[in-house]
Formats: structure tokens, sequence, C-alpha cells
């Protein structure tokens, strides 16, 4: 409490501080929509002093000395903004600023946006995402998020089928996703091919593989924040779009429209829907007379109440839902609601911003198997939270606190049919302090999370630091280091060749006592990051980024597979790896990741490779998770035809190596004994039982594919433009295993080739 108590007082000061030079801030808005230009640089002209806006088009310039100055603000595709402005002693001077897209295309002009972050920003370990980013994918049906994500270097994607994505060695329970700062429990459908997200409202998407700062906490891996757009303040707009997968919509508009002066608000709801098992019997019955079983729908809704001096408040609202039948191999249903406000307020005295969040989500998951042994999962709780920014000069310092609560309802059958079952409520307590400081040519970020788990009555203190320094304009050195813990698990069975369900658990209490001769002392996971990274601009429009990792899992809570009695006094004299619900596991994850992006006008080349190693130990043998991927590759090349880019056309290939499974040894007759000891052997029906050979020490065949698309788009005013996109995913029809049934030989593969046509209207 002393902690809490010392950050709450730590923010009433910075809320009541003055700085002794001028201070210049404000936001940076489109002109035509309202809405935030990110990540452009505002600076003073003929001086060192100036900053880039945030998600909300926020800048702040400190330490200005008194005097005579031209702000000026540039952003690629608008026009450069000067205004003469004169800073006074301990004057804040607030701007509201309005940037007109330009009117006449420019040639052989390079402009880098994210030139000024290379160098002012650590930047380890993650990749920003916008929409642009997204749509220069081959996209079957509509460009996605899912589809983007497969590419970053450190991310490794299971299949099109059943697909998830497991970054840098973390499963995906220690991902943490963030939609305006509310918990999302599953950001993926069935269809691997897409998300939760529709991309026409994602404003940017910070992925994290690694090394993230103390303001992220509650996950050891990774973390994603997306950010959605508001809706158009100044005029209504919308989106139709159509395939054979499904079918999207996007509606916006102002309430109160955005003048120079005053406020305004506006709404933006979006929603997508599959009838995949129904169009597919026409266009892809060749892959089966039945249907492709998935059917997904997504409902997202926000209102913006904004004001004048740029303070905000957003209020918003989804339904998710995912509904999948594996024919002979699962029926398979989850379901997600939630809401919530996220607000920023500007002080009317002091460079400080003030940012928060209050939100509430819930998440079901049933999976029934040929063993008619449902698997169910449900967790629901909420997060709020209390953001400070304060602006010193080239610096800042940053801290908040963090609350959340949530409960867990967890039901498995493990492979003795013995019932798994656990009921939970959690509360966690954080407070956190970030500081970032510019040294010269070094730029140091050091943090640090304090960590309350109160249902298991632990305090977790997580340092955290990230370095970067600039040898010369074209190459930087970064690093980065932390600890983080966990207390949401993942329980899954991991003997399946292709893992469909992952349920949510907290830090159970049926736990073993001791792990390889030490004493359990904690139920938490735990890991602790380590990363080296090189950055190189060999030439002008290349960007070359190199990065080590090593990723210690310390400590891992997973089901017990073994297990075969019930934790009872009979069995009192039974070891715990027998009986026990859960088992203490450790690990680690290391490799190399390297990323080359080059763009011009009309050419754009991603390419990502990613080499590494998985291990755990579970107190009796060392195994590779079935996640574990050596080699990864992706290529994405992109051509424009022309300056209006009405037509271009996309390509993406991907190669993986085999994931490891477990083989079969042999079969033999199993007698359930179902009456007990009455059971009679010479006249009861016997099973097929199933001989295992050592643990995922096979590998699948490795896996690759070519996506391919080709768009053109028709302009009928400046605001309305109907888009053709023809792609096909697999296109030379690689077999890709899916799944592997393990008594009938029976191998399912991933999608075959698909062709798909999307039609879209903007207006």
């Amino acid at each position: 409490m002393k902690r809490l108590l010392f950050v709450v007082i730590l923010g009433l000061i910075t809320l009541g501080s003055f700085a002794q030079d001028g201070t210049i801030r404000g936001f940076v808005y489109e002109e035509g929509s309202g809405e935030p230009v990110i990540f452009t640089n505002v600076y003073l002209k003929g001086t060192t002093h100036g900053a880039s806006t945030d998600v909300n088009g926020y800048f702040s310039i400190t330490q200005v000395p008194p005097g005579d100055y031209t702000l000026t603000i540039t952003y690629l595709g608008f026009d450069t903004i000067s205004e003469n402005i004169t800073v006074r002693p301990n004057e804040l001077i607030t701007k509201k600023i309005f940037m007109k897209k330009n009117g006449v295309n420019l040639k052989m002009v390079y402009i880098s946006a994210s030139a000024g972050e290379d160098s002012t920003q650590t930047k380890i370990s993650v990749t920003k995402i916008t929409p642009k980013d997204i749509t220069n994918l081959p996209s079957f049906g509509s460009p996605d998020l899912a589809q983007y994500l497969q590419v970053l270097p450190g991310v490794i994607f299971t299949g099109d089928q059943g697909g998830q994505l497991y970054i840098r060695g973390g499963s995906p329970i220690q991902n943490k996703v963030l939609l305006d700062g509310m918990v999302v429990y599953n950001p993926f459908h069935s269809i691997g091919l897409f998300s939760v997200f529709e991309t026409e409202i994602i404003r940017n998407a910070d992925v994290y593989t690694g090394g993230f700062g103390a303001e992220y906490g509650g996950r050891i891996s990774s973390v994603m924040d997306i950010t959605t757009r508001d809706g158009n303040k100044k005029s209504f707009h919308g989106l139709f779009g159509a395939s054979p997968f499904g079918a999207r919509a996007v509606f916006e508009g102002p309430i109160q429209k955005q003048k120079k002066t005053g406020g305004s608000s506006s709404f933006i709801i979006a929603a997508k829907n599959s009838y995949l098992s129904n169009s597919s019997k026409l266009f892809y019955n060749y892959i089966d007379t039945a249907g492709l079983p998935f059917d997904f729908r997504d409902i997202y809704g926000k209102i913006s109440l904004n004001a004048d001096n740029g303070s905000k408040l957003n209020i918003f609202g989804f339904n998710f839902s995912d509904d999948v039948f594996y024919r002979e191999v699962a029926t398979f249903d989850w379901k997600a609601n939630g809401g919530g406000a996220n607000f920023v307020v500007i002080p009317g005295a002091t460079p400080t911003l003030l940012e928060g969040i209050l939100a509430y989500s819930d998440y079901k998951i049933t999976l029934t198997d040929p063993s008619g042994l449902p698997k169910s999962s449900g967790i629901s709780g909420f997060n709020i939270g209390l953001n400070f920014t304060y602006f010193v000069g080239k610096n800042d310092i940053k801290y908040g606190l963090e609350m959340l609560g949530f409960n867990t309802n967890f039901e498995l059958y493990n492979n003795a049919g013995k019932l798994i079952q656990q009921k939970e409520n959690t509360t966690e307590i954080a407070a956190y302090v970030k500081y970032k400081a510019t040294i010269g040519k070094l730029l140091f970020e050091p943090s640090m999370r304090f960590h309350y788990y109160s249902s298991l009555s632990e305090l977790s203190p997580e340092p955290r630091v990230a370095l970067k320094y600039n040898v010369s304009k074209s190459f930087r050195i970064k690093a980065a280091a932390g600890l983080y813990t966990q207390n949401l698990i993942s329980a899954s069975s991991d003997r399946d060749v292709v893992n469909l369900f992952y349920g949510f658990l907290s830090g159970p209490d049926n736990l073993q006592d001791d792990f390889d001769g030490k004493d359990v002392t904690s139920r938490l996971q735990k890991a602790e990051h380590l990363i080296l990274g090189f950055e190189f601009n060999p030439i002008k429009r290349m960007t070359i980024n190199l990065e080590f990792y090593y990723k210690n899992f310390s400590q891992l809570t997973n089901l017990n597979r073994n297990k075969v009695y019930d934790d009872i006094g009979e069995y009192a004299d039974k070891p715990d790896y027998l009986k026990k619900d859960f088992i203490i596991e450790e690990g680690d994850a290391e490799g190399v990741d390297l990323s080359i992006k080059y763009e011009m006008e009309y050419f754009y080349l991603w390419t990502a490779y990613s080499y590494g190693f998985i291990n755990r130990y579970d107190g009796i043998m060392e195994y590779p998770p079935h996640y574990d991927r050596r080699h990864n590759v992706n290529i994405v090349g992109v051509i424009r035809f022309d300056d209006q880019k009405k037509m271009e056309l996309s390509a993406r290939w991907n190669f993986g190596s085999g994931f490891p499974f477990t083989q079969n040894a042999g079969f033999y007759p199993f007698l359930t004994f179902g009456d007990g000891m009455e059971t009679d052997v010479a006249t009861s029906t016997e099973e097929l039982g199933i001989l295992y050979d050592d643990y995922n020490a096979g590998r699948l065949p490795t896996y690759h594919r070519l996506d391919i698309s080709l768009k053109r788009r028709f302009f009928f005013s400046e605001t309305t433009i109907l888009e053709v996109n023809l792609g096909a995913t697999n296109m030379y029809n690689r077999s890709n295993i899916f799944y592997f049934d393990r008594i009938t030989n029976e191998r399912v593969d991933q999608l075959p080739l698909m062709p798909s046509l999307e039609i879209s209207l903007k207006f």
C-alpha cells in the first residue's frame, strides 16, 4: 500500500508542477476526417526541440527557451504546416492543428515516417502496424490483422485451420491482447486467416515479441496493443464488402461536427459475418462437399466525445463468436462479449498527459471430441488503469496504477478419463514507473513494476530496462532485459498432433509441492527476457533489423497429463506427478530474428527469417513443445502500377520446418473396467488402446504456401472508391497437414488452392 500511495502522490505533484521554460503541446488532426495524425514529427525549425505525436495525435515540446520560433509539422501525403509562434517564460501553449492531404502527387521524394522514431525510440522487439501495412499483404477475402501477424519475425503460425500464434516460445495464453485498453482473451477465429478486428477501424497495433516495458504486465511472453480510430468527425462515411467467405460493413460519422474551436463527438460501428459453411458448398465443394465448417460473427461499436482542448472520452463494446464443426474430429465454439470506456485528459497548467481505462469482458469456449467427454472453459473479468505521462524536454516519465479481477471456470477430462476441474476468483493490483532519458547518442529506458496477486498472496517486483545507442544515422545497437510473471495458465491436450482447445485457469491449488528436488514456493509462471539487436539502413528506403533473444521460462504450470489417481487419502503414498491436477515445468526459448524492409513509390519488399529452439522440462523428461519450429521464412512483395495506386499486385511466400509430434508405437486391447471389481473380463468389450512413442520425438512435414492477390481501385470521387480484390491462397496447391487420426491413419490437410474475390465500396 505504501508503494501505491507513493505513485498517487507523485501523480498529484506532477499535476501541480510547472516548467521553468515554455511548453508547446497540442493535437494534430486530419482536416478531412478529424482523425488524429499519429507518429508524425512536430518540431521548432532550426532547433533541436521537437516531438512525435502519439496514437491520440498528441505532442508535447517542453523546456523551450523564450523566443520566436517556426512550428513545423511534416507527414507523408499531407501539406507541410509552418506557423510562427512566440514562447514566453513559463508559458504553456496549446495548439489544435489540422493537416490537409496533398493535392499534387510528388515524384522522386522519399520521406520516412519512422526515421525519427528509429533514433528517438528504443523500439526493441516491437512492430508498429497500420491498416496500410495490412493491406500490403495478399488477402483471402478482406485484409486482416491475423494474416499480417503471420509474417512478423518471431511469430509462429500453426496453420489455416485451428491455427494459433506462438510468439518467441510463448503459448497463446502468454500473449496479452488489448483492444482500446480492454483485455481480449481470444483475438483469432478458428480459420487462421481472420481475427476479430476489422482492419478498416484499426488506427495502430503495437506487437511486442519480448522485452516490453513495465506499463504492461500479467503476461510472460508478448503483448499486442491495438487501438481503433474514432468515427469521422466531419461527415458520414461507410464501407460495404463481400466475398465468397463473408461480408463486412463499417459506418461512421459525426454526432456533433468538429470545428476549429469547440468540442465534437462521433460514432463508428463495424460488423463482419462469415457464411463460408454455406458458400463453400458452391464455391469450394472440391475441398469438401459438406462445406467448410467455419462460421463467425464480429461486432464492434464506439462513441467518441472530444473536448476543445483535446481531452476525450471513448465508450465502446463488442460481441464476437465462433462456431466450427470439424467432421469426425470435434465440435468447437466460443463466444466473447465486453465493453468499457477509456479517456485522455489534458490538464490545464502542466505538460502532463493523463489516460485511463475501465473495461469488462468475458469469454466461453467448449469443445466436444469423439470421446464424448466435453472440455469447457470460461473467464470473465474487469481491468482498470490510470496512467500519467510527464514530459521533460526530450525525456519523459510514465507511471500508473492497474487493477484486474477475473473468475475462471474450467472442466476437462485427461487421457486417463480423470476429471480436472477448477473454479477460481482472483484480483491483481499493479503499480509501475518508466523513465526515458536521452543522453547524447544513448537512449536509456529503465522501468519497474510491482504486481500483487491477491489470490496467491504474492508480490512480484519486476525490473526492466531498454537501451539504444545511435552509433550513426544509419546504424544503431539496442538491448533489453526484464522479469515477467503471470497468474493465468492454459490447459490443453498435448498428446494431440493439433491442439484445438485452450482453457483458462488461474494459479491452481492442486499443484505439486516440489519440483526437481526443490520446494515449490510460488504458483506464478515466471520468465526472464534478454534481447540484443542491431538496426541498419545500408541505403535509403531499406531497413535491416537483427535481434538475438533468450527467454528463460523459469517456472511454468501445465496440465498433468500423467495423472492416474485421485488426490485423496487412499493414494497419499503415490507421487505428486501421478495424482496432482497440475505440475511444474521449466524451459527456455532462444533464437534469432532477421527482417529486411525495402519500400519505394512503386515497390515494397518485406523479408523475415526466424531460427529458434524451444525446450521444456517437466521433472521427468525434456521435450520440445508442439510449436517448436526451427526455421520460418516469409517473403512479401508488392508492385504498384501507377501514381494513384489504382492497381497493385502482391504476393507472399511462407516456409516453415516441421512441428514436433508424438508418434504411435503400437496398439493394444484396452478394458475400461466400467463395473470396477465386478467387471467380467471374459465378456467385456475391448477398446483400442494406443502405445505412444517418445513424447514429441517425431516431426511433421514442412509447411510452405504461396498467396497472391491483384487489386484494382476505381475512383468515382475523392471519397467514393470501389475496390476489386482478386486473390488466391496456396497457389501451387501444397498439401500441408492439419490433422492426423492416430487410429485410422487418415490425414486431413490444411486449405488447398482457394481463389477468392472481394468487392468493397467506400463512400
